[in-house]
């Protein structure tokens, strides 16, 4: 059961929407279920004589008292409006259900509590099987405003409780950190447009991938303009500088200021984790394009270990991180595993954040490392693959995470991640697996890798050799020998960075570990030359270029 609350001016307006045949003629026998007074609250859905009119100046009732109080000038935003709707699959509710569940609701949220002979006024209209519409005024009958703080939480509260009591699909307890959810008016209007997402939605996405990859403020704003998307900073009067930013669509009308995206995109919490000037010492190219591929991955395995911590605003940030990671991962990898992993960017975006103030300074590495992976050039198998597995992990780790910490809906964001980078996962390593034990060495390297196994990780070997991706990496480990690495000192070290005990199929695990160590005698054969790198300079690329976004997607909402 969802409630959505929010305010405004025009009662009458409001009425003339319940009452009437909706945008979509999707309005079937509107009625009042419940209100401050069933007797003295007209209903024009029952009563032929009754008019819209008579039903607004009853609700305005104590806001015309007011108004005349305060010399003709109307209380701001004194109409509060709340849909309450049942979810898909959901039984439908008797009126005399939906009238319990309007009395409850207002009562939690401030409007009517139970016993307030002074209270506001309330009606709740229904005109379809899975909802109602509550509206009421917020000046109470002492001339004094309802105290609505904090209602949309209360109210989702409330509506646990009916969940649980009417026997209904129970959904995740939210804290306030959940962007707000496109609007009826928005969903018709991308229904018009031939959108499967609204305006506010695709916004949303493009901000968050477009934060992931830029390196300022600056940046930000430069790369949205570059794709089509109007900007419109806000300055402020007192120091003249930006405080603030709306969006808008292509060719669209409707601007959306950062924070009504989502929270962290506000222009507040975006400056926490950009910088507002232009970067200018961007980063030198680097002898091997692959470091930047293994720096993330060595990030990603690093937060891992953060999770464990006490320190939660450090692992907040890190989720945070981890959030861009996932967005400039998706659009590094090409191929038909992609979708996917766009998938899972998008759904953690609801758990990258929550109640918790990130610690951004301590996931400093790790941000860096996910952006240096937007610039780098793409690199096809086995280390996009570790990367990807490591990811898979991290973000099982952070499902866990947020469980522990009651976090319901960023915990089950974190799942449906989870859901995505496994099928990301298998559509990419399968074949691969599948390549490496076919190339697997002759017999008697086979069984000197064994001993070297046994030697090293004496608890797992069992394990990890009658693990079915042991061929494989029989065949890794002889590719890490011909880089230069000992298999025996390899496998010791690889293994000692988090446990094993929990691993399903160790092997394979060790396989992606091993897989994006550095090749050793590549490394030395540069050594040489490297202060020649150093000073090279690269000419910097256009941004849009660099955020790597797909030319397909510019613009795609004209």
């Amino acid at each position: 059961m969802v409630p959505d609350v929010s305010t405004g001016s025009d009662t009458r307006g409001l009425i003339n929407y319940l009452f009437g045949p909706g945008r979509r003629d999707e309005h079937t026998d509107p009625h009042i279920v419940a209100a401050w007074d069933m007797a003295g609250a007209p209903d024009p859905g029952r009563d032929p004589s009754a008019t819209y009119t008579q039903l607004a100046k009853r609700l305005d009732h104590h806001v015309d008292l007011r108004t005349r109080e305060l010399g003709g000038k109307k209380p701001r935003k004194h109409v509060w409006h709340c849909p309450v709707r049942t979810e898909p699959g959901d039984r439908y509710l008797t009126d005399a259900e939906w009238a319990d569940v309007a009395r409850r609701v207002v009562a939690a949220t401030g409007i009517a509590p139970h016993g307030d002979e002074k209270a506001c006024r309330w009606i709740a209209v229904r005109h379809a099987d899975d909802h109602i519409h509550i509206l009421a005024t917020t000046i109470r009958a002492d001339g004094r405003r309802a105290r609505t703080n904090r209602d949309g939480w209360r109210a989702q509260r409330e509506c646990r409780k009916v969940e649980e009591e009417f026997g209904l699909r129970r959904l995740k307890s939210g804290d306030l950190t959940a962007p707000k959810t496109p609007t009826g008016a928005e969903r018709a209007k991308a229904e018009r447009q031939g959108q499967e997402v609204t305006a506010r939605e695709w916004l949303r996405e493009q901000a968050y991938a477009v934060a992931a990859a830029v390196r300022s403020i600056d940046d930000y704003f430069t790369v949205l303009t570059s794709l089509g998307i109007q900007v419109k900073p806000r300055v402020s009067a007192k120091t003249g500088e930006v405080d603030g930013y709306s969006l808008a669509a292509p060719g669209d009308t409707i601007w959306y200021g950062g924070s009504k995206l989502a929270p962290d995109l506000s222009y507040n919490r975006l400056t926490e984790r950009l910088p507002t000037q232009e970067v200018t010492d961007r980063p030198q190219p680097v002898a091997d394009p692959a470091d930047s591929w293994r720096r993330t991955e060595t990030a990603v395995r690093t937060a891992h270990t953060v999770l464990d911590s006490d320190d939660d605003a450090v692992a907040q940030g890190h989720l945070d991180a981890f959030g861009d990671t996932l967005h400039n991962l998706a659009r590094a990898i090409p191929g038909p595993h992609q979708a996917e992993l766009q998938a899972a960017a998008r759904a953690f975006n609801r758990a990258r954040r929550s109640a918790i103030r990130a610690d951004h300074q301590a996931a400093t590495e790790l941000r860096q490392a996910a952006k240096e992976l937007a610039h780098a050039p793409n690199i096809p198998g086995g280390l996009a693959i570790a990367l990807v597995f490591a990811a898979l992990h991290l973000a099982r780790a952070v499902a866990t995470w947020h469980a522990q910490r009651g976090h319901e809906q960023q915990a089950a964001a974190a799942e449906q991640a989870v859901h995505h980078l496994q099928a990301s996962y298998q559509q990419a390593a399968e074949p691969v697996l599948a390549d490496l034990t076919r190339r697997a060495p002759r017999p008697q390297t086979v069984q000197r890798f064994e001993a070297a196994v046994r030697e090293a990780i004496p608890d797992h070997a069992d394990r990890i050799l009658t693990d079915p991706a042991w061929p494989a990496l029989a065949t890794t480990l002889a590719r890490a020998e011909s880089a230069g690495h000992n298999p025996r000192h390899l496998l010791a070290e690889v293994s000692a960075r988090r446990e094993l005990d929990t691993a399903e199929r160790p092997a394979e695990v060790l396989n992606w570990r091993i897989t994006a160590q550095p090749n050793r005698r590549a490394q030395a054969a540069r050594t040489p030359s490297t202060w020649r790198t150093t000073r090279t300079t690269q000419a910097p690329q256009p941004l849009a270029t660099r955020v790597n976004i797909r030319p397909e997607e510019r613009g795609r909402r004209r």
